[in-house]
C-alpha cells in the first residue's frame, strides 16, 4: 500500500450536551484520530473510540496513544501491508488493545478503498445505498423533548439508558409518550444473578430486546435470561472477537448481537461476525461509540452489509455535535442515512478543525518519529 507516514491526532471535541449512562458522565469527546498517508499523497483515516476513563473496556485514549505510537504504528511500517487484513497477521502477537488496533485497520480500509477507487461499501461487499437508524437516549435528557424531536426525524429505533431498580417506571413513561415505539434498553453490564426475576419480569412490555444486562463474557447468565423470556436478549461488550460471537451462538446466550468495529478489533474482524451469523441468521445491528463524522462513515459502510437487519446506533452528526469534523454533516431524513459513494469513506474532513481541537499530534514514518 506504498506508505509514506502515519500521523496522529488527539482531540477533545464538546458534546451538545452530556452523555450520561449509570457507570459516567462524557461532556467532551476525546478520540484519536489516525491519518496514513501514501507515496502518492492520498490519506486514509480512521478513528480510535476509547473514553478517557476505563469505564466500558480496559482501553483508554491514554493507552491507545502509547500502544500506537510505540509498538502498533512501527510494527505495521515495518511489514509489507498489501490489504488492511495483512495488519490483522501482523499484528496478532500483540493482545488485546482492540480500539487501538481498529483505529489504524481503519485508516487503512480507507486508504486502501481510496487506492483502489472503490466506495469502502462497495470495497467490504455492501449491498445497500441507504441505511435504516436509530438513536440512543442518555439518563439526565428531557425525555418526552428528546423523543418528539427524534420521532419527527424518522429514527426507526430507540435505545434508552436506564438506572436500576427504575427500568420499568422509565420504560413505561417512554410508552405513555409514545405508543408502540420500538424500544429497548441497555444494561450496560450493571446487573447481576440476584437481578435475573426483576428483569424477567420486564416480559410483558413488549420491547424490541434488552442490551447486555451482565457482565462482559459472562454468556452463561445470557443463556439463562434468554431461556426465560421471549423478549431477545442482545450481547454487546460479551463479544469482543469472532471466537466469542461463535461461543454466544452455539450456547445460545443471545438472539442479537451488536458489532461495533473499535470493540471487535477493526473492520476485519466486524466482517468475519457478520457473516458467522449470517450463516446462523443471527440479527444483527451496528453499535455506536459517540463518534465523529470519520468513525460514523465507517460504521455507516459496515452497517451497509446484508445481515445488518436492525437500525443501528448511527445517529446524525447533529446528535451529539455542535460541529462535526467533516465539511458536509452526516443527516438522517425518514430515518435513514446514505451510504456515501465517494471514494473510501466518502466524506471530507476540516482539517483546519481537526488541527483547531488538536491536543497532541505526532508523525511516524519507517524511521521512527518525523
Amino acid at each position: 500500500m506504498r506508505i509514506k507516514h502515519i500521523q496522529l491526532y488527539h482531540i477533545s471535541l464538546p458534546l451538545r450536551s452530556p452523555f450520561v449512562t449509570h457507570a459516567g458522565k462524557v461532556t467532551d469527546r476525546e478520540v484519536i484520530l489516525i491519518e496514513i498517508l501514501d507515496e502518492d499523497g492520498l490519506s486514509g483515516w480512521g478513528e480510535c473510540v476509547p473514553f478517557s476513563t476505563p469505564f466500558y473496556t480496559a482501553e483508554t485514549i491514554d493507552t491507545a496513544w502509547s500502544m500506537l505510537t510505540d509498538l502498533i504504528i512501527p510494527e505495521v511500517l515495518n511489514e509489507p501491508i498489501n490489504h488492511p487484513n495483512d495488519m490483522v497477521a501482523c499484528l496478532r502477537p500483540l493482545k488485546g488493545n482492540y480500539m487501538a488496533k481498529a483505529a489504524l485497520e481503519a485508516a487503512l480500509w480507507d486508504l486502501y478503498a481510496k487506492q483502489k477507487r472503490m466506495s469502502l461499501a462497495e470495497c467490504i461487499g455492501g449491498v445497500r445505498d441507504k441505511i435504516e437508524v436509530g438513536v440512543v437516549i442518555s439518563l439526565g435528557e428531557n425525555l418526552e423533548e428528546r423523543l418528539m424531536e427524534y420521532v419527527k426525524a424518522g429514527y426507526k429505533r430507540y435505545k434508552l439508558k436506564v438506572e436500576k431498580g427504575k427500568e420499568r417506571a422509565l420504560l413505561e413513561n417512554v410508552f405513555s409518550i409514545m405508543p408502540n415505539l420500538p424500544l429497548m434498553f441497555d444494561g450496560n453490564g450493571m446487573y447481576n444473578e440476584e437481578d435475573m426475576e426483576k428483569i424477567v419480569s420486564l416480559d410483558d412490555l413488549g420491547l424490541l430486546m434488552i442490551e447486555q444486562p451482565f457482565p462482559a463474557g459472562d454468556l452463561v447468565l445470557h443463556r439463562r435470561l434468554q431461556q426465560q423470556m421471549d423478549t431477545s436478549i442482545c450481547l454487546d461488550e460479551s463479544v469482543e472477537s469472532y471466537h466469542d460471537a461463535w461461543q454466544a451462538i452455539q450456547l445460545q446466550s443471545a438472539q442479537i448481537m451488536n458489532i461495533k468495529p473499535g470493540r471487535v478489533g477493526g473492520l476485519t474482524e466486524a466482517i468475519n461476525i457478520h457473516n458467522l451469523c449470517q450463516a446462523y441468521q443471527i440479527p444483527i445491528w451496528c453499535g455506536g461509540m459517540l463518534e465523529t463524522g470519520i468513525g460514523r462513515a465507517h460504521n455507516i459502510a459496515l452497517a451497509s452489509l446484508p445481515q445488518f437487519t436492525i437500525p443501528g446506533d448511527i445517529s446524525a452528526s447533529n446528535r451529539y455535535f455542535e460541529r462535526d469534523l467533516l465539511t458536509t454533516n452526516i443527516e438522517v431524513h425518514e430515518g435513514e442515512v446514505q451510504v456515501p459513494e465517494g471514494y473510501g469513506i466518502g466524506v471530507q474532513i476540516n482539517r483546519e478543525y481537526v488541527e483547531f481541537l488538536t491536543i497532541r499530534t505526532i508523525m511516524i514514518g519507517s524511521e521512527g518519529i518525523l
